[in-house]
C-alpha cells in the first residue's frame, strides 16, 4: 500500500495545488461538460478561495515527497464541514491512499460533513460511501441537490454524517 501524508498546505504550494487543479479539473470535465479557458486553464475560484478564504483549508496529499492529489475543506465556522474538492492523481488510485487521506482530513475536523460528488461517476459513489461508512458506521445518509446555476446537470449526490455521533444511531437513506 502507498503511504500517505496529509499536509496543510502553505503558500509556497500554491503553484503545486495549482497543477493538481487542472488534473482535477480535467477529470471532472467528463462529468460537467465543462471546456476549458481559451488558454487551457479551468474556473479556480474554489481553489483560490481554499487558500484565501479564513474559513477554508488546503490540504496536500503527499506519498513520499511526490504529490499524490488534495482535499480542500470549508465550512470550518459553520454547522457543516464540506469537502469542497478531493482528488488523488490517477496514479495513486485504487491503492488506498485516497481513503486514508479521507479518513484523516475528516478527522482533524471532527463534527458535521457534507460531501457531494456526481451519481455519473461510479467510482465517486463508491469511494465516498465506503469514506461514510468507515466515518460513522451505517449513520450517514445521501440526497440528490441542483447543481446551483447549471439546470443542465443532473443533481449532485450529497453524503451527511457527523462524526461526533454514535455510529450505531442512524441509517442510510
Amino acid at each position: 500500500m502507498t503511504d500517505v501524508c496529509v499536509r496543510l498546505a502553505q503558500a509556497a504550494d500554491r503553484p503545486l495545488a495549482e497543477r493538481l487543479w487542472l488534473m482535477f479539473r480535467h477529470d471532472m470535465s467528463e462529468f460537467d461538460a465543462r471546456l476549458p479557458h481559451p488558454d487551457g486553464t479551468f474556473r479556480a475560484e474554489r481553489l483560490h478561495a481554499a487558500f484565501d478564504d479564513a474559513d477554508r483549508v488546503p490540504y496536500l496529499l503527499m506519498s513520499g515527497e511526490q504529490p499524490a492529489g488534495f482535499a480542500f475543506v470549508r465550512g470550518l465556522a459553520g454547522p457543516a464541514r464540506v469537502m469542497g474538492s478531493f482528488f488523488v492523481v490517477r496514479g495513486a488510485r485504487r491503492t488506498g491512499l485516497g481513503l486514508r487521506a479521507a479518513r484523516e482530513v475528516v478527522a482533524r475536523h471532527p463534527g458535521p460533513w457534507r460531501i457531494a460528488f456526481q451519481d455519473t461517476n461510479a467510482a465517486a459513489v463508491r469511494f465516498w460511501h465506503l469514506v461514510a461508512t468507515e466515518c460513522a458506521g451505517d449513520a450517514w445518509t445521501e440526497e440528490r441537490l441542483p447543481v446551483p446555476d447549471r439546470p443542465e446537470l443532473p443533481p449532485d449526490v450529497w453524503i451527511s454524517f457527523d462524526t461526533t455521533r454514535n455510529a450505531e444511531g442512524g441509517g442510510r437513506s
